[in-house]
């Protein structure tokens, strides 16, 4: 399997270090990405892990994004980091994904959907029900926007109840249509029905944790943080925070216990990004958790 790390929405929030935690952004706008995976399979045809934002987005973001979010984040909204045109880049057609898998149904994770005409779209019961049936409250109804999903997607929506454990996880999961390789595994409190997406290689794991935190050092096993702007902005988007924060224990512990075997990211960490992209051009040939553990030790 080769392994394309995409940065599909880069957001700069005002905040600087307050929300990246970098020095030299002090009085400066902040940078995040929204870090998505492009799979290339043997007999599966492409994956891709979240989509960050899509190309309507960029072209018409006042009827799909809402402007609370916009003023909050100020993504920059570039039409050449969709996902659509890095596939695109890589000499593929989108009609060559055939999987979206999303850690959950956030605007800057699922706006691209509607780029990939014909793929199968998985995620969580909870969070499909979340997004499309509830939208109670001013969060839930600005973070969902139905505007990003038309009625041609295909989803495929998942029993929170039905797995199998992995490292101490419960209720993971292998997908319809795709290979054992690539799991979904629960890690409510973001959202409803928020997961992380696991994909094994050769010589150890990846764990897309999604949102289930925003910065490399909250998996610090000691004197583990986070900037505080961007604790803040978790904490107002938690729906469950006693789930949340249990999760965050959990990928920790992940961290600490099996961290030669797991590589862990999280959808927005600029330093992750980087890290796991300088690997090889980010293409999976040299993803082993040995060589990312010593990457991951130069920026800590």
């Amino acid at each position: 399997m080769r392994i394309h790390h995409l940065n599909c929405g880069t957001c700069c929030p005002w905040g600087g270090r307050l929300m990246d935690g970098r020095i030299s952004h002090a009085g400066q706008p902040a940078t995040l990405v929204c870090h998505c995976l492009l799979l290339e399979t043997d007999s599966h045809g492409l994956v891709l892990v979240d989509t960050g934002f899509g190309m309507r987005d960029a072209r018409r973001p006042g009827e799909r994004l809402s402007p609370f979010f916009r003023g909050l984040n100020r993504p920059r909204l570039d039409p050449e980091e969709t996902a659509l045109r890095q596939v695109q880049r890589l000499g593929f057609s989108p009609r060559d994904v055939r999987h979206i898998v999303l850690t959950h149904l956030d605007f800057d994770h699922a706006g691209g959907v509607e780029d990939f005409p014909g793929a199968m779209v998985h995620l969580m019961g909870r969070e499909f029900r979340a997004a499309t049936k509830g939208r109670d409250g001013f969060i839930a109804s600005q973070r969902y926007r139905p505007e990003q999903w038309d009625d041609r997607i295909r989803w495929r929506p998942y029993d929170a109840n039905a797995g199998e454990g992995w490292f101490g996880f419960q209720a993971v999961r292998d997908l319809d249509g795709l290979p054992p390789e690539i799991l979904m595994v629960p890690l409510y409190g973001h959202t409803e029905g928020h997961a992380g997406v696991a994909i094994r290689l050769p010589d150890g794991w990846l764990l897309h944790a999604g949102d289930a935190y925003f910065h490399a050092a909250e998996m610090d096993a000691d004197g583990h943080h986070c900037p505080p702007g961007l604790r803040g902005y978790q904490t107002m988007m938690e729906v469950d925070r006693r789930s949340r924060l249990h999760n965050q224990r959990r990928l920790r512990g992940l961290v600490a216990e099996h961290g030669r075997e797991v590589v862990v990211f999280c959808g927005h960490d600029p330093d992750e990004f980087q890290m796991l992209k300088r690997l090889r051009g980010g293409t999976g040939d040299r993803h082993g958790a040995e060589g990312a553990l010593a990457e991951r030790r130069e920026f800590a």
